[in-house]
């Protein structure tokens, strides 16, 4: 595979885009030197906390899945159509929605996009709680995924240009990390909602979807003050909008900080375009940054098959090994999904200090190996309940770090142009390999009742993030401490860009 070539810009005159001026600007530099405030608060709330609401569902549904399969739960379905037919047609569901959103993404803008994909999500997840025939169940699992996938794309490239070059690699893997504060809350919350004593068997279910609904719907009040990224602005003719918007900022935080901020560290000259051609985008990702969209599909493969094939069924390995009730799979879930949550927030600085390279590498190769040395241990049935959640604990402390380092990767070492499309891609097509195939395969494995079966899976979920921890030894980018215009200029460009370490 060749090396990625310097990063220049491409003349207007050969990009099929709609160009309406040139214009040069300090809008990147500007943000980028802004100290930490109560609006980068708001942003890291306004965005950040929609992973708590997914993370909350899909663990809910993980551990749910027995009880749904019991008679009087409402649902003709069994746990195995649970972790395995609906789990892969959320995951498709998933896929397609971060496609289909992420290229409106890039074309409409930040924010349109992540409060129309947000109402997607919340009324599909209000639809699942109303199921009352299997296909009822498995069109909304669809089409929750479908909104989820958006806000994938939407999401995380509004955050990294939002967000401080010194501060984006920690924030955005504690943003996404804090899937596992919903997953903890959803391990909990099953308990409470299985429970027969406080709730029909037809009816706590429904009541957890319908509970993620609600504090859906106060996220989305919050995010309505979120603003549109002023880098997508000046790009595509709006360059007065950002330039006011980031005044606006800067003397909101001048005031909270009784001090001047120090001048902006340098300009960029663009050739601002309404739309970019979609042909543009593909040469872009992978003609011109070949080992960068290999790194990027690698990392998405390995993480994607590990959480989407494992720890959608692991209250069935629970239930299925260790006869553990189908109500107190929640507590074990709850512990596994601490070790994820202290994952990104203990590690994350290291990304912004130590670097990009060493940690994503360290932590997909450290989970990887520690998973293998759990399916040995699971094969020869020196494991417990306590003792296997315990291991799975440390092995996805190191994995949910690595997992949150995927989409900052891939949301910061393209162009600016093609952010939302690059995120949703390799988000769609690393999903789709090991989060379509993934949980048909382990219900399948774990159905069987053989231990071996179970432990086959684990060792192709740690193989896999080990193979991608040596992608990222040997190819991610040097992004930590940089603007993301320097690690990719913008296709818009008038000048080219020193050229991006590699």
């Amino acid at each position: 595979m060749t090396a990625d070539p310097p990063s220049t810009a491409v003349p207007p005159a050969t990009a099929p885009a709609t160009t309406t001026g040139t214009v040069t600007t300090a809008v990147p530099a500007r943000l980028d030197r802004l100290p930490w405030s109560r609006w980068h608060w708001m942003i890291v709330i306004g965005l950040g906390t929609v992973w708590i609401l997914d993370g909350l569902e899909v663990t809910v549904v993980g551990n749910v899945a027995g009880r749904l399969a019991e008679e009087g739960s409402g649902l003709d379905i069994t746990a195995a159509q649970v972790t395995g037919v609906a789990a892969a047609l959320y995951v498709a569901g998933a896929c397609s929605g971060a496609l289909f959103f992420g290229w409106l993404t890039d074309r409409y803008g930040r924010k349109k996009l992540f409060l129309i994909t947000l109402a997607v999500y919340l009324g599909a997840t209000a639809m699942t709680a109303l199921s009352f025939e299997s296909w009822w169940f498995f069109l909304f699992r669809f089409l929750t995924g479908f909104g989820i996938g958006g806000e994938y794309a939407a999401v995380n490239s509004a955050v990294d240009e939002l967000i401080p070059s010194l501060y984006r690699g920690r924030v955005d893997l504690v943003i996404n990390g804090t899937y596992w504060l919903g997953a903890i809350g959803g391990a909990l919350l099953s308990l409470v909602m299985l429970d027969t004593d406080l709730f029909p068997q037809n009816l706590g279910w429904r009541i957890s979807f319908a509970l993620g609904v609600v504090l859906g719907l106060v996220v989305l009040l919050v995010r309505r003050h979120v603003p549109e990224s002023p880098r997508w602005q000046f790009i595509h003719g709006r360059g007065e909008e950002a330039d006011e918007l980031v005044s606006a900022v800067e003397r909101g935080i001048e005031r909270e900080k009784g001090e001047r901020l120090p001048p902006p560290a340098g300009e960029i000259t663009v050739h601002q375009r309404e739309s970019i051609g979609f042909g543009l985008i593909a040469k872009t990702v992978f003609a011109r940054y070949p080992r960068r969209a290999f790194l990027g599909l690698s990392l998405f493969i390995g993480q994607a098959f590990l959480y989407n094939a494992v720890t959608f069924g692991f209250g069935s390995v629970l239930t299925t090994f260790f006869d553990v009730p189908t109500g107190r799979t929640g507590y074990y879930f709850a512990v596994i999904a601490v070790g994820n949550l202290l994952g990104p927030l203990l590690l994350g600085k290291l990304f912004d200090t130590a670097g990009r390279r060493i940690m994503i590498s360290s932590t997909y190769l450290l989970s990887g190996l520690l998973l293998f040395g759990t399916a040995w241990l699971f094969d020869r049935g020196s494991l417990t309940a306590a003792t296997l959640t315990a291991c799975w604990c440390v092995v996805l402390f190191f994995a949910s770090a690595g997992a949150s380092s995927a989409y900052l990767t891939v949301s910061e070492v393209f162009p600016m142009e093609t952010r939302a499309v690059a995120i949703a891609f390799f988000y769609a097509l690393g999903t789709a390999a090991g989060g379509i195939s993934g949980p048909l395969i382990f219900a399948d494995l774990t159905g069987s009742g053989v231990v071996g079966d179970t432990a086959l899976a684990f060792r192709i979920g740690a193989a896999l993030m080990c193979a991608a921890g040596l992608v990222a030894a040997f190819l991610a980018v040097r992004a930590e401490r940089r603007s993301l215009e320097d690690i990719a200029a913008p296709l818009s460009a008038a000048e080219p860009s020193p050229a991006a370490s590699p």
